[in-house]
Formats: structure tokens, C-alpha cells, sequence
């Protein structure tokens, strides 16, 4: 697992190797970063579910303005600060944060304080089937032209929209599947 792109390109990010979190594959992430395209500057980015922050962390490296990380694990969230160290970006902090809690709590947390995304990718655990709660707490977080983008296991189906969101493209590969949501105007 790697920086594929960005200032901190090439650099390797360090795993757990618990069981419990699921890497998001290079080849997933490079093809998800193609997709929404190259220049995140003046970008914000929630990575749900963050895990190691692979995803949080691309998107810190080629240029998002803001990353918010949400994970409950105490393991993973060190991991993440790990990470950010590995990438030379512990003096960037006003570019990013670290929310120890769960997605479910960070969401109205984040509503709260008025936090507004472009991008927001979520990935939770495959088998803890949170993909109707959470989707269905989007809204009020993610800014009018902004996307979801949900991993899930290629045989998990989603619905075509979760209140306001709507599917409007998915990419399977391999054994994942990108889903992307916008809102219905």
C-alpha cells in the first residue's frame, strides 16, 4: 500500500494487519482517483471508516484543502497519525483532522460545526452492513455538487438513492464495486 500520487508519491504507508481493517487496494484507489479527477486543491474530503487513511492521505497529497479522517478504532487512529507522519504531513494540521469516533457520531458532529464535503468516500467494514445509515446521513454534510463514493463488495447491492443521494455510476474491480452518489437537485 502506497501514495500513488502527490507530493508524498511513492512513499509506503504502514498496515496493521488486523483482520478487522480492509485496505483499500492500490489499483481500487488509483481508479477512484482517475475517476473524480486530478486537481483536488480548494477540495474537501471525509474519509468515513478511514482505517489506515490511505484515502484521506491521497487526497492530502495531491492537494485537498481539508481531509477529515473517522475512525473508532483507537489502533487504526494511530495508525493513521503514523501514516501522516511517514508522509511529512504532521505540520500541515490545519489541513486535516482526526475524528476518534464513529461515523454514525462524527456525521452530526460535523453537521454541527457546519463542515460541508465535496468528496466523501465511505468504507465500512463489508460484513457490518452500515450502508443504509450511513448513506442516509449524508445530506446535510456534503455540499450541493459533491460525490459519495462507496466501496462495497461487488455482490452487495445498493439502492439507487438514499433520500436526497443518487446513484448515477458504479465501477466494479475485482471484487469491489465504487458506487457514486450525488444529490438530486
Amino acid at each position: 500500500m502506497r501514495v500513488i500520487s502527490g507530493v508524498a508519491r511513492g512513499t509506503r504507508l504502514v498496515e496493521l494487519g488486523d483482520a478487522e481493517i480492509r485496505p483499500t487496494l492500490d489499483r481500487v484507489k488509483e481508479s477512484f482517483f482517475n475517476l473524480i479527477g486530478q486537481g483536488l486543491e480548494d477540495r474537501t474530503f471525509l474519509d468515513l471508516f478511514a482505517g489506515t487513511g490511505s484515502m484521506g492521505i491521497e487526497a492530502l497529497s495531491r492537494g485537498a484543502e481539508k481531509v477529515f479522517f473517522v475512525e473508532k478504532s483507537p489502533a487504526a487512529q494511530a495508525l493513521i497519525t503514523r501514516n501522516l507522519e511517514k508522509c511529512r504531513m504532521m505540520d500541515q494540521i490545519t489541513r486535516w483532522q482526526v475524528m476518534k469516533q464513529g461515523a454514525l457520531q462524527a456525521l452530526p458532529v460535523l453537521q454541527e460545526q457546519g463542515a460541508r464535503f465535496d468528496f466523501i468516500y465511505v468504507d465500512p467494514p463489508f460484513a457490518d452492513d452500515l450502508y443504509q445509515s450511513t448513506l442516509s446521513a449524508l445530506e446535510d454534510v456534503l455540499k450541493e455538487d459533491g460525490w459519495v463514493i462507496v466501496e462495497h463488495f461487488h455482490k452487495t447491492a445498493l439502492q439507487e438513492s438514499y433520500g436526497r443521494l443518487k446513484s448515477f455510476k458504479d465501477r466494479r474491480l475485482g471484487d469491489s464495486c465504487l458506487s457514486f452518489f450525488q444529490m438530486e437537485l
